[in-house]
């Protein structure tokens, strides 16, 4: 961590090498007015301050410099809206502890951590001082217990995204409560939230979070249709669903997100072996109907790219149910996904059996008159 006394060094010298470059106080002769004279770095005016902070880039010299003096410590409480304290390797519990009560305004805090060290105590205190906060990342926060997820319910619910990714201690209780106060989510990062998400979670996530757009459940092996087609009816305006490794789901799944999710356009079915072809030829078929007004019959002006609607990323590595014809109509009814080695979005490693499907991008080569070659994946 950086240390306050070789930051005032620092400091110091920019100071003197500022006021050498601009010759002192040669200005204010030279027009003939009264101007104000720095005698040392703390008598940077806030909006200078702030411009430098924002230059440097540097979120430890932020933390830093919120200590040097009152003035300062209360500038960049109200400047300051974006922070990661993931640098700090130790006592990041303590830090954010620090922090929180300093940095009231802000709108995003990353706190991800490679060893885990971050405690209910340190959410707690976010919660209580950051009101405004709307995303949020504690991804790998193994010591967290229900008490983070209940604080923040009560203390952040203008909250759009957050990730507790790995966060296994949490239960499906506090993730409903969480819900009923966090309304306005819109990316949820629950991968590995074995406890927590349940079938109970998703429903209460469907019935409060209308707007949520994108949702990690991968390995949350507790997950069944019953939760999945829950989201699909509740949660309409989902682009990327992860359901990798929830083994329990079925074709009935796939089924309600291709009818109830118009604009998905992020599937991961990795290891989910009750797949067949049911649910290939269910999605490559709500494209042919989206064409009179569902999935992307709207393209995007904006992005400029001509393969913008339906799905644009598929993964059905390890769902050896599939055949090639089904696989094949849904890369047909999907011309972003491709599974060309250069723009690989339709991912099937491990499904030896698919092979033969190929992209959008070598039927235009064959068409053009040259020869269709076996596409290459990665295994």
């Amino acid at each position: 961590m950086v240390s306050a006394r070789s930051l005032d060094g620092e400091l110091d010298s920019c100071f003197s090498n500022l006021m050498v470059s601009s010759g002192g106080g040669r200005g204010q002769a030279e027009i003939g007015g009264d101007m104000p004279t720095l005698s040392g770095w703390k008598d940077l005016p806030m909006e200078l301050l702030m411009r430098i902070i924002s230059v440097v880039g540097d979120d430890r010299v932020v933390v830093v410099a919120s200590g040097v003096c009152t003035g300062w410590r209360d500038a960049l409480g109200w400047g300051v809206t974006n922070l990661s304290l993931s640098w700090c390797q130790q006592n990041m519990n303590n830090l954010t502890i620090s922090c929180a009560h300093k940095f009231t305004k802000l709108q995003v805090l990353t706190i991800r951590q490679i060893k885990p060290q971050l405690e209910d105590s340190a959410v707690e205190a976010v919660a209580n001082y950051c009101y405004d906060l709307r995303e949020l990342d504690l991804s790998r926060s193994f010591r967290l217990s229900d008490r983070s997820l209940y604080a923040l319910a009560n203390g952040c619910p203008r909250l759009t995204k957050l990730n507790i990714s790995g966060c296994s201690s949490f239960s499906d209780s506090a993730l409903i409560y969480l819900s009923c106060h966090c309304k306005n989510l819109k990316c949820l990062n629950l991968c590995g939230c074995v406890k927590a998400v349940t079938d109970g979670s998703l429903q209460a996530i469907a019935r409060n979070c209308a707007h949520l757009q994108s949702l990690n459940l991968g390995w949350c092996d507790n997950v069944t249709d019953e939760g999945v087609t829950s989201l699909a009816s509740g949660c309409p305006d989902l682009r990327a669903l992860d359901l990798c490794g929830c083994v329990l789901i079925t074709d009935e799944s796939v089924i309600a997100l291709a009818s109830g999710c118009p604009h998905l356009r992020s599937l991961g079915l990795y290891y989910c072996q009750n797949i067949t072809d049911r649910a290939m030829y269910s999605l490559a078929n709500s494209c042919v109907k989206s064409k009179r007004g569902g999935w992307g019959a709207a393209r995007s002006s904006s992005s400029g790219s001509k393969d913008v609607d339906g799905l644009a990323n598929l993964n059905i590595s390890q769902c050896t149910a599939l055949t090639p014809p089904a696989v094949q109509a849904v890369c047909d009814s999907f011309p972003s996904l491709h599974t060309c080695p250069e723009r690989h979005s339709l991912i099937i490693s491990g499904c030896l059996s698919l092979t033969s499907v190929h992209c959008a991008c070598g039927l235009q080569r064959h068409r053009a008159g040259g020869t269709l070659q076996p596409t290459s994946h990665a295994y």
